[in-house]
């Protein structure tokens, strides 16, 4: 194995039990499994857990991947933290998504489909950290100054 794919799966790996962790405590002991009245929505339990998970998930995320996993990065910090909350915000539209097909449709309980679509999901996200994200340099690629 690869060592930046080890290390991928290390601090995702990390990153999703902590995120895990967040959600598990959100769903049963915030949102105690009742809708959430933010104001200008109502969230089920589920996904107003999902976006305080993602919340912490974000950060603690990206700079992992930008200090341990994709180090040898030649993309400036502020557009591997543009790439990485456009890639993130796609996650997380496919993890709702997954999240209430797997509830509502499929009946799986809440935690149980969080873990489900979090495994689809990372799936997408190791190509989309390597390849867009934090792209990294090729041997004999030039680094072109308007991806920087």
């Amino acid at each position: 194995m690869p060592l930046q794919t080890y290390r991928y799966a290390a601090c995702g790996g990390g990153n999703t039990v902590i995120g895990l962790l967040i959600y598990f405590i959100c769903l049963h002991f915030i949102f105690e499994r009742e809708n959430f009245d933010a104001g200008f929505m109502v969230f089920k339990p589920q996904n107003a857990s999902l976006f305080v998970q993602s919340f912490f998930s974000f950060f603690i995320g990206f700079l992992l991947n930008k200090y341990i996993v994709f180090t040898t990065s030649f993309l400036k910090g502020r557009v591997q933290f543009f790439r990485y909350f456009l890639s993130f915000f796609v996650n997380l539209v496919i993890n709702y998504f997954l999240l209430n097909l797997f509830t509502q449709y499929l009946h799986i309980d809440k935690f149980i489909a969080q873990v489900f679509s979090i495994g689809l999901v990372i799936i997408i996200s190791y190509f989309t950290q390597r390849h867009f994200t934090f792209r990294v340099k090729k041997d004999g690629e030039p680094e072109f100054s308007n991806l920087q």
